[in-house]
């Protein structure tokens, strides 16, 4: 274990953000470097807690503990061979991941927890700076080809895994790049896009083959596949979002987030056509419908494009700024949290129910929207939800962006034509060994689950890696998750 008395004479501790007016200019990381003494200090408030919920927090079955034990002991290249043995990247999860780690610590039961994901990622950074992490290529071939349809955190970790098991393996992306939604998805300020790259460059140099700009169930069928390929894995994400079916939805101006996020990074990314109509909220009031990560993704992207005036909308009520009743230690609890983003400016409102938009010559002008209150929740979690009368306003607008979530995958294109089993939710059914209803053909991701976690894909990439493998070989030495999470 870390310091036995760590927890009682250190303070969690953070890295300090950049001032909010010197960040808003730029789409870096708005974090600062965090010493490595500092790091230590936080390492060493892991106590000897005799059994780690952390572990049961994570999906991955981080072996937390025993990295942060490590880490106060300054043996940095050995906690990174721990933390890499259940998480092949750990910059992402560091950077993008919640943490329900943190919030099944059991010291935060009484004070505030470690702070899991920051270390985190610090072990991976320094893997990178010191030269520690290298391409790790299989010793031989197995002569198998997998296919792997998406390229985000899901399909990139399957990839990995199936690759170093000796499988050639090749995935394909719908988009000009790859990464998913780590490269079109998630902002600048949030992940660099060189912390990616750098990460396929390994895989690349490791044997994966990648083919991004192919449309898999367009470009290529999945006769096709299933004939060039000994199995298949669908990795694609959950990528029908949902919709707002109000009055005035139609009109110019009101977008998905995953319309508008994408297109920002590409302009960072230098490589947006100047004669595509691009989507912006420089001098624009803006409307955001939707509190989760998304939304503030979305907030974090206007204030940096220079909107005049901008509202979050969440329809859900505001939640406790602790744990109650009815979150109890150490599932993760549903708490207000504040993001960067936030700190930067906006009004964040809730309990806000839109219920129309106006406009002039096509282009939205006005959003119509009403209060709402929420009963508690009966006997089965469920709360009914009423207006509030007298309580509609109305807000002047240019820009909405509906960040409102996912439902499930595409069900054209490759999974109508490999007639793979669907879920009741509309995600593709598997078994244990992530096996789909059609033989060799596999799933992961938010494909599989519905919309999730960071961490969440690349435990099921990891997973569904080892269903693969059993299937071609009738063995596998590739790990399995260490936990049954506690988090949704």
């Amino acid at each position: 274990m870390a310091d036995p008395k760590g927890f009682l004479k250190y303070q969690r501790e953070l890295p300090p953000r950049r001032p909010v007016e010197e960040r808003k200019k730029d789409w870096c990381e708005f974090y600062l470097e965090f010493p490595r003494e500092k790091l230590q200090r936080q390492a060493a408030r892991c106590m000897d807690c005799g059994i780690p919920f952390c572990h049961q927090g994570c999906p991955l079955g981080n072996i937390i503990p025993d990295w942060n034990d490590l880490t106060y002991r300054g043996r940095w290249r050995e906690a990174l061979a721990e933390l890499h043995a259940t998480n092949n990247f750990p910059e992402f999860t560091g950077k993008l991941c919640p943490a329900p780690c943190e919030a099944a610590c059991v010291l935060g039961i009484n004070q505030e927890p470690v702070t899991i994901r920051r270390i985190e990622e610090s072990l991976a950074l320094m893997g990178w700076d010191e030269g520690w992490i290298k391409p790790e290529p299989p010793t031989k071939r197995t002569g198998r080809k997998v296919a792997i349809v998406g390229s985000g955190p899901a399909g990139l970790a399957c990839a990995q895994q199936l690759n170093r098991a000796g499988h050639t393996v090749t995935v394909f992306e719908r988009s000009d790049r790859i990464g998913g939604l780590l490269r079109y998805g998630i902002p600048d300020f949030k992940l660099e896009k060189w912390v990616l790259d750098r990460r396929l460059q390994q895989m690349e140099e490791e044997g994966v083959i990648f083919r991004p700009n192919v449309n898999v169930g367009v470009d290529i069928s999945g006769e096709e596949l299933r004939r060039d390929f000994d199995a298949i894995v669908l990795a694609g994400g959950c990528t029908v979002p949902r919709d707002l079916n109000v009055p005035g939805r139609e009109l110019e101006g009101i977008y998905f987030a995953m319309e508008f996020l994408p297109q920002q990074n590409r302009r960072v990314a230098g490589i947006w056509p100047e004669d595509k109509p691009q989507i912006t909220a420089a001098g624009k009031r803006v409307a955001i419908l939707g509190g989760g990560d998304t939304g503030a993704d979305c907030l974090g992207t206007v204030h940096r494009q220079g909107a005049i005036e901008v509202y979050q909308f969440e329809i859900m009520p505001k939640p406790p700024s602790s744990r109650d009743e009815t979150m109890p230690w150490p599932r993760y609890p549903m708490i207000l949290r504040t993001s960067a983003a936030h700190e930067e400016g906006g009004i964040r409102e809730w309990c806000v129910s839109t219920k129309a938009f106006s406009g002039e010559n096509g282009k939205v002008k006005k959003l119509h929207a009403v209060r709402v209150q929420w009963s508690q929740p009966d006997a089965e979690g469920r709360r009914l939800m009423e207006e509030i009368p007298g309580s509609e306003f109305e807000l002047e607008v240019d820009l909405v962006l509906l960040a409102l979530g996912f439902l499930h995958p595409e069900h054209g294109g490759i999974l109508a034509q490999l007639g793979v089993e669907l879920d009741q939710r509309g995600n593709v059914k598997t078994d244990s060994n992530y096996a789909t209803s059609v033989p060799g053909v596999f799933a992961c991701g938010d494909m599989r689950r519905g919309q999730s976690l960071i961490v969440w894909a690349i435990a099921e990439g990891r997973e569904a890696a080892r269903g693969v493998d059993l299937y071609l070989m009738g063995h596998s030495d590739l790990p399995l998750t260490r936990a049954t999470p506690l988090c949704v």
